[in-house]
C-alpha cells in the first residue's frame, strides 16, 4: 500500500515538474517575442497582432508586453497591449477598468500618430459602453471611429474590419432604441465586409444580431434560422462564448414558440457555461431566460430565485437592459400574488431604468398597477372608516344625549367639508401636475429627439454644413422654449407661435422641407398680451403631420390662422391637405404594433383646466374637408377663451 502511495506522488510530481518546464519554456519564448518587437517596432496593428494574437486573452503576458513596450517608449505595442487588457476586462464584465485601459490606449495611438490604433481603441470603447447601454456615449465613439476610417486611403484589413466593427455596434445601439429595420441595415453592411475577409467570428456576431433584430419584429422562425447560422459559425470557430450566446438566444425563441421542452435543456447549458465564463452580462441575461421558462411552467418560487440573481448582478455591474426585464418579470410575479406595492415598486424601477436607454414608455402597464394598489389602499380605508362608524353608532345609541350627538353631526359635517375641500385641492394640483408632466414628455418624445439630431447628423455627414448648423441652432432654441414652457401654466401667443413654428421647422427636415407651413394672425389682435396655454397646438399640428401628409406624395400644405371673431374668444384653424381622418386611420389600422395616442386627450385635460379661469369654455372642432366627395384635407377649429 505505502509502495503505491509514492508511486502516485511520484507522478503527480513529475506531472508538475514538466508543466512548470513547459510554461517557463513558453514564458521563454514570449520574452523573444517581446524582445524582437521592442526591437524592430513594427507600426502596423497586423504586424502586432500576426505575433501576439495567440496570447491577447493572457493577462499576464500582455501585462508583460505592455511594460517593456512602454519601457522601449513603443507607442505602438503600448496601445496594443492596453486594448488587449481592455478586452480582458470587458470580458469579465469589468467595464470601467475596460473603458479606462482602451481610453488610455488612445492616448498612445495618438502618441504614434497611428489611425489603425486610434479607431480600435475608440470601437473597443464604443462596445463596453454598449454593454453597458449607454447608448449616448457608445453612438459617439462608433462615430468617430467610422470618420477616422472613411478618411483613410487605401484602408488595410484591419481599417476594413473595424468599420465592420462599428457598422456592427451601430446596429446594436439600433437594437436598444428598437429600431429593427435601420439595425438589420447595419449588420448587413458589416456582413458584407465580413464575408469579403472570410472572418467567421464576424459572421457568427452578425447573423446572431441580425436574428435578435427579426426576433425583435415578430419573425420567429427568421430569427431562429440567424441564430443557428451564428451557432454554424461559432462551432467552426470552437467559441465557447459564441456557443453560450447562441444557445441563450435559441432557447429564448423555443421558449416564446412555447416549446417548452426544447427551450429548458438549451437554456440551462447556457447558464452554465455563462458562470464558467464568469461573463456577468451573459449570466444576468441566462438567470432571466430561465426565470421567464420556470414562469411558464408555472414553478413561480423557482422563477422569483433566478429572476433575483439575475437583477442583483444586473445591479452590479451595472446592466440596464437586463435590470429592467428582471424588475418586469419580477413585478408580473408580485402581481399575480396580489401584492400591488411590491409589483410597483419593481415596475417603476425599470421604468426608471428604461427612460435613461429607450425612446418611448408603456405606461398602461403600471396605470393599472397603480389602480390596483390603489383600489386595495380605498378597500382597507372603507373598512377602517366602516369599522369607526359602528363604534360612533354605538356610542350614541347607549347615551342617546341630543346634544353631543349634535355636536357630534356638527364635528363630522365640518370634518367631512374640511376633507372634501382639502381632497379637491388635492386632486386639482396633481391633476395639473400630471398634466404638464405629460404635455412636456409629449413634447420630448425621446423619438421626436434622436430622429431630429440624426437627420441634423445626415447634414453634417454629407459636409452641409450651414444646414447643420442652421437646423442645430433652431434645434436648441425648441428645446429651450418646451423647457421654459414646461414651467408655466401658460404663455403669450407670440411665444407659441414662434415654438411652432420652431417645431415646424425641424420636423419639416424628416419630410425633406416640402411642407409648406404658413401662419397668419389677425392684426386686431395683440399676440404679446393674448395668453394660451404652453404648447397647446403642437399636438395639433403633430396629427396633422403623420396622420395627414405623411402618405401623401406632393403638394404638402399647412395653414395655421388666428382670428378674434368674438371678445370672449381667439379662434385658431389649423387646415391641412392631407389624406383624411379615414384614410389615416384605414393606415394605422394595418399596422402590426399600435399605439394608442394619448396627445389630444392631454390637450382637451389642459383646455378644460385652463378654461376654469373664466366664464367661458373652450370649444374644438375638428372637420373632414371634402371637394366632391373627395377627401381634401382636415381642418382643426379651436376656440381658447381670453
Amino acid at each position: 500500500m505505502s509502495l503505491k502511495v509514492s508511486y502516485h506522488f511520484f507522478v503527480i510530481l513529475l506531472f508538475l515538474l514538466v508543466n512548470q518546464i513547459s510554461n517557463a519554456q513558453n514564458l521563454e519564448a514570449f520574452n523573444d517575442i517581446i524582445d524582437y518587437l521592442n526591437k524592430n517596432k513594427p507600426a502596423t496593428y497586423s504586424g502586432i497582432d500576426s505575433l501576439i494574437k495567440p496570447f491577447q486573452r493572457d493577462s499576464l503576458k500582455m501585462k508583460l508586453f505592455l511594460e517593456a513596450s512602454k519601457l522601449n517608449t513603443y507607442n505602438e505595442g503600448t496601445s496594443y497591449a492596453l486594448n488587449a487588457l481592455g478586452v480582458i476586462n470587458r470580458n469579465i464584465s469589468n467595464y470601467n477598468k475596460s473603458i479606462a485601459l482602451h481610453e488610455e490606449a488612445k492616448s498612445y495611438a495618438d502618441k504614434a500618430n497611428s489611425n489603425e490604433l486610434r479607431i480600435v481603441s475608440l470601437n473597443m470603447i464604443g462596445v463596453a459602453y454598449r454593454r453597458m447601454d449607454v447608448i449616448k456615449s457608445a453612438l459617439d465613439y462608433h462615430t468617430q471611429a467610422l470618420k477616422i476610417a472613411y478618411e483613410v486611403n487605401n484602408p488595410t484589413p484591419t481599417v476594413s474590419y473595424n468599420i465592420a466593427v462599428s457598422q456592427n455596434s451601430i446596429g446594436n445601439i439600433y437594437l436598444a432604441l428598437e429600431q429593427y429595420d435601420i439595425a438589420i441595415i447595419q449588420f448587413k453592411k458589416s456582413l458584407k465586409i465580413e464575408e469579403k475577409a472570410d472572418n467567421k467570428l464576424g459572421l457568427a456576431i452578425n447573423y446572431h444580431n441580425i436574428g435578435y433584430a427579426e426576433e425583435g419584429k415578430g419573425n420567429l422562425d427568421v430569427a431562429l434560422a440567424n441564430y443557428e447560422k451564428s451557432l454554424y459559425y461559432n462551432e467552426a470557430i470552437n467559441s465557447d462564448i459564441g456557443r453560450m450566446i447562441c444557445f441563450n438566444s435559441i432557447g429564448g425563441i423555443y421558449l416564446k414558440k412555447e416549446d417548452y421542452s426544447k427551450a429548458e435543456p438549451i437554456i440551462k447549458d447556457a447558464l452554465k457555461k455563462a458562470l464558467a465564463l464568469k461573463d456577468q452580462f451573459y449570466i444576468a441575461s441566462s438567470y432571466i431566460s430561465l426565470g421567464q421558462l420556470e414562469i411558464k411552467l408555472n414553478q413561480i418560487s423557482e422563477a422569483e430565485d433566478h429572476l433575483k440573481q439575475g437583477l442583483e448582478v444586473s445591479k452590479t455591474y451595472n446592466l440596464k437592459s437586463s435590470e429592467v426585464v428582471s424588475s418586469r418579470l419580477l413585478s408580473e410575479i408580485h402581481q399575480e400574488k396580489r401584492n400591488y406595492k411590491a409589483a410597483l415598486d419593481y415596475y417603476q424601477n425599470a421604468v426608471d431604468i428604461e427612460n435613461t436607454i429607450l425612446t418611448e414608455q408603456n405606461l398602461q402597464y403600471v396605470n393599472d398597477i397603480v389602480i390596483q394598489y390603489e383600489n386595495e389602499n380605498k378597500n382597507n380605508q372603507i373598512k377602517a372608516l366602516a369599522s369607526e362608524n359602528e363604534k360612533v353608532r354605538q356610542r350614541l345609541e347607549r347615551n342617546k344625549n341630543i346634544f353631543w350627538y349634535s355636536m357630534l353631526v356638527l364635528v363630522l359635517i365640518v370634518m367631512a367639508m374640511f376633507i372634501i375641500n382639502r381632497t379637491r385641492t388635492l386632486k386639482r394640483d396633481k391633476q395639473i401636475l400630471t398634466l404638464e408632466q405629460d404635455m412636456l414628455r409629449s413634447q420630448m418624445n425621446p423619438h421626436f429627439i434622436f430622429n431630429s439630431l440624426n437627420s441634423i447628423k445626415l447634414y453634417i455627414i454629407n459636409n452641409e454644413k450651414e444646414n447643420a448648423v442652421y437646423y442645430l441652432n433652431k434645434f436648441s432654441k425648441l428645446m429651450r422654449k418646451i423647457l421654459m414652457a414646461s414651467k408655466e401654466k401658460d404663455t403669450s401667443l407670440q411665444d407659441e407661435l414662434e415654438t411652432m413654428q420652431l417645431y415646424m421647422n425641424i420636423e419639416n427636415i424628416r419630410f425633406d422641407n416640402e411642407i409648406d407651413f404658413k401662419i397668419n394672425v389677425d392684426d386686431s389682435i395683440n399676440t404679446e398680451v393674448t395668453k394660451v396655454p404652453s404648447l397647446i397646438l403642437q399636438p395639433f399640428l403633430e396629427n396633422a403631420l403623420w396622420h395627414g401628409l405623411f402618405s401623401k406624395t406632393d403638394d404638402k400644405r399647412i395653414d395655421l390662422n388666428v382670428s378674434k371673431n368674438s371678445s370672449d374668444y381667439i379662434t385658431v384653424e389649423i387646415t391641412d391637405n392631407g389624406i383624411g381622418r379615414i384614410a389615416s386611420k384605414k393606415i394605422r389600422d394595418n399596422k402590426k404594433l399600435k399605439r394608442k395616442s394619448v396627445g389630444i386627450d392631454i390637450t382637451k385635460a389642459r383646455l378644460a383646466n385652463f378654461s376654469k379661469a373664466f366664464d367661458n369654455s373652450y370649444s374644438l372642432n375638428i372637420d373632414d374637408l371634402y371637394e366632391k366627395d373627395t377627401p381634401t384635407g382636415t381642418r382643426v377649429t379651436l376656440n381658447i377663451p381670453i
